[in-house]
């Protein structure tokens, strides 16, 4: 049960991640996408990012490639069978560039996100074309972002992960 100052201090948070989600992410990147973008773009954001990257699933209609960051932060990319980038998700103790990693979805984003306001530590952006959930706190981020139209026949919503 939280006491007065607990609830207080949890007003205070939701708006200061949401600020700090939109300022990490508004950190200058390159200028290459990673969702919507292809082979190519996994590439950059390895160099952008200064990521290691390893394949970790691939199947009959998509490959997940891994970007392990030396922050700690591990953002997986998913590549479909026809060379495009249809969702991303991340994990760890920092943000992952968002700008970087949304590519030429990143202004939709954070135009979407600044009039939105999710629940306690979280953000949810649902756009017919674009879904992005983050939310965790320093230390514990998450989040993933897809691209509804672009998930190849089969996968569910629940794969990207």
């Amino acid at each position: 049960m939280q006491n007065g100052f607990g609830n207080t201090l949890a007003t205070l948070a939701r708006p200061c991640l949401i600020m700090l989600m939109l300022v990490c992410g508004a950190a200058p990147g390159s200028s290459w996408a990673a969702l919507g973008g292809d082979m190519e773009s996994v590439d950059n954001d390895q160099g952008a990012l200064n990521a290691s990257e390893q394949i970790t699933a691939s199947n009959d209609s998509y490959t997940v490639y891994e970007l392990s960051i030396t922050t700690g932060t591990v953002v997986r990319e998913y590549l479909s069978l026809d060379g495009k980038v249809f969702a991303v998700t991340w994990k760890g103790p920092l943000l992952p560039d968002l700008r970087q990693i949304l590519g030429s979805y990143f202004k939709q984003y954070s135009d979407s996100a600044s009039s939105k306001h999710g629940d306690h530590g979280h953000l949810v952006v649902r756009d017919p074309d674009l879904v992005v959930e983050s939310g965790g706190h320093l230390r514990a981020f998450f989040g993933r972002a897809y691209l509804p139209q672009a998930i190849p026949t089969g996968v569910a919503v629940s794969d990207i992960k």
